[in-house]
């Protein structure tokens, strides 16, 4: 009799439709966080634009710098004068020399435990870690070595592969532009048809 009923109940198991839990492969990946335009810098390239969260709780006074010059449309025009494959590329410099800045005074470091990774963005400096003023740069990859030695001052969120595009060397032969630079609540603020009103990290071991 125990035998028949083990039958019956696995015979009715059988029949009963699985009930399947979704696995994560099968879940929906979550929403992306939507960009806030104050704190979003675009940069565009020949190639695309290049989206750049800004980080004001990591480096309020770097954000701030930043903003300024690109309501300014100081990056406008410059040249990547620095573009280490396997390391990054450094922007920023009026002068296209590595030497330059702007009229305001360096910024005080603001150096935290955030990692160096790709897509970070950094404030270029002198030897002086208070000497950072208006270059910058991008990483092409995981960069420890940095880590706590420069300012974070933000991540590309969106158009890494133009990064990747821009042209190498030190300098380059030809070297590629920041064609426009500027906050995205600026660009999303102008009228329509308008436009929005706009040294080096060591080399790792």
């Amino acid at each position: 009799m125990r035998l028949l009923t083990s039958l019956i109940l696995a015979a009715a198991l059988l029949a009963t439709p699985a009930l399947v839990t979704p696995t994560l492969a099968q879940q929906p990946p979550p929403a992306a966080k939507p960009l806030d335009p104050l704190n979003t810098l675009v940069i565009e390239l020949r190639t695309g634009k290049v989206m750049i969260q800004l980080r004001p709780d990591l480096a309020p006074k770097h954000v701030e710098r930043v903003k300024q010059l690109a309501k300014e449309k100081f990056y406008d025009g410059t040249v990547w004068h620095r573009v280490i494959p396997g390391f990054m590329a450094q922007g920023g410099d009026p002068t296209g020399t590595g030497t330059g800045g702007s009229k305001y005074g360096n910024v005080k470091a603001e150096f935290t435990p955030t990692q160096f990774e790709r897509g970070t963005v950094g404030a270029a400096r002198s030897q002086s870690p208070d000497s950072a003023n208006s270059q910058f740069f991008i990483c092409f990859t995981h960069t420890p070595s940095l880590n706590g030695n420069y300012t974070v001052w933000g991540r590309v969120v969106d158009g890494m592969q133009f990064v990747d595009q821009i042209a190498k060397g030190e300098p380059p032969a030809n070297p590629d532009k920041i064609i426009k630079a500027y906050i995205l609540a600026d660009a999303q603020a102008a009228p329509a048809g308008t436009a929005p009103a706009g040294a080096a990290p060591a080399q790792k071991k």
